[in-house]
């Protein structure tokens, strides 16, 4: 069973995660979220929200592939979650040539670490490009329509925290 991790934040989860979610089910047996705790963002929404969150929106996908989707919070290094979760690809979406510059010095840090995983970047759909979590938080916090950058179920609980 080849089982991935697609890790990040995910405060909150977008369309364009939703996306990878999708496109990366289709190359796994088992895919993990890897939510990172992070503390040093100061995220938004607290970790048992995030994994709700996540939980929420990849219901459907795993309906859909036929494959198990979990969520799983991790807060030490990536390359040892990837070890503790049995995954053999860590899948991580691109979304433009500068995610690509930090992404190259990752994964050679991941390669020297444990050279028997490996990392798979996906593209993010030219639609999804532009969402970034940090601008879909601001564009909320004033008031704007976000409808296109996350689900309903996630834009309601983003006003609700700006309420």
């Amino acid at each position: 069973m080849r089982t991935g991790l697609y890790p990040g934040t995910f405060d909150p989860i977008t369309l364009g995660h939703i996306d990878i979610i999708r496109r990366a089910s289709t190359l796994v047996d088992k895919l993990v979220i890897g939510i990172a705790i992070n503390r040093d963002k100061g995220p938004l929404f607290s970790l048992d929200e995030r994994v709700a969150m996540v939980e929420a929106e990849c219901a459907a996908i795993a309906a859909e592939s036929g494959i198990k989707i979990v969520a799983h919070p991790f807060d030490n290094l990536l390359i040892t979650c990837a070890q503790e979760v049995g995954a053999s690809v860590i899948v991580r979406g691109l979304r433009a040539v500068a995610d690509f510059e930090y992404e190259y010095q990752m994964v050679g840090m991941n390669r020297a670490m444990n050279d028997e995983i490996e990392t798979v970047f996906l593209m993010a759909d030219a639609h999804y490009q532009a969402i970034a979590s940090k601008l879909v938080k601001e564009i909320c916090r004033l008031d704007g329509d976000i409808s296109t950058f996350v689900s309903p179920r996630v834009a309601r609980a983003l006003k609700e925290k700006y309420r």
